[in-house]
C-alpha cells in the first residue's frame, strides 16, 4: 500500500501554546491564548496569520524543530517500510511560513529515524494530492484533511490529538495513539487483501 502521513500532531506533538506564550511575553504583545490545544498556531491566540508568520520567523519554528515524536510512530513506520509499503510524508508546512519547509521537515524526520520514500511539503490540499498520486491511506490529525481524503476516495485515518478528541466517534478509522493507528491501517490493508 501507499501510505501518506502528516507530521505535526500526527508523527510528533507540537506544544503550540507553550511557544506562543513565551513569544508573547518576550515581545510584550497584547494577544491572549484562546485555545491552548488548537492544532494550528493561528487558532492558539487571538492573532492573525501575519502575526503567526512573524512569530515563526522570530524563532517560533523551534516548536516544529524541537517537537518530540509520538510514542510508537517511528517503530510503526519502520515496520510498514520493512513490509514493503510506500511511505509518503505529506505536510502542509508552508513556504510562506517557513521559507524551506522541506528542509526543516527532512532534518526532523532523519534526526528521529523515520523511514520514508518521499517527502512532500507545502501541500494544502492533501485529499486531492493523495488521489492524484494513487495514495491508499492518509493519516492526519486535521479534520479538514481527513474529510478531503474521504471526498477524494482515499481512506483516511484520524490521528487523534487534543484538538480532535471530541470528534473521534464521528469517523470510521480513528487512532488515539500509534498502536490504534497501526490497527486501523491493518484493517484497511486486510480489506485490500494486503498486510500492514
Amino acid at each position: 500500500m501507499k501510505i501518506a502521513i502528516d507530521i505535526d500532531d500526527t508523527l510528533n506533538i507540537i506544544e503550540r501554546a507553550r511557544y506562543a506564550i513565551a513569544y508573547l511575553e518576550k515581545e510584550g504583545l497584547p494577544f491572549r491564548v484562546v485555545d491552548p490545544f488548537a492544532n494550528a498556531f493561528v487558532r492558539v491566540c487571538d492573532w492573525k496569520e501575519e502575526d503567526v508568520i512573524r512569530f515563526i520567523r522570530a524563532g517560533g519554528a523551534a516548536a516544529f524543530i524541537e517537537a518530540l515524536p509520538r510514542a510508537g510512530a517511528q517503530r510503526t513506520l519502520c515496520r510498514w517500510k520493512e513490509a514493503g509499503h510506500t511511505i509518503v510524508i505529506l505536510t502542509a508546512r508552508l513556504v510562506s511560513w517557513f521559507g524551506d519547509p522541506y528542509a526543516i521537515s527532512y532534518e526532523w524526520l532523519t534526526r528521529h529515524g523515520f523511514p520514508f520514500d518521499e517527502l512532500v511539503a507545502d501541500c494544502e490540499e492533501k485529499g486531492k494530492y493523495c488521489k492524484e498520486h494513487q495514495i491508499d491511506v492518509l493519516i492526519d490529525d486535521n479534520l479538514t484533511h481527513y474529510r478531503s481524503a474521504k471526498e477524494h476516495g482515499v481512506t483516511p485515518v484520524l490521528a487523534v490529538c487534543r484538538a480532535t478528541e471530541a470528534f473521534r466517534g464521528e469517523f470510521e478509522y480513528v487512532g488515539d495513539d500509534w498502536n490504534g493507528i497501526a490497527a486501523c491501517v491493518a484493517k484497511i490493508a486486510e480489506k485490500k487483501g494486503e498486510r500492514a
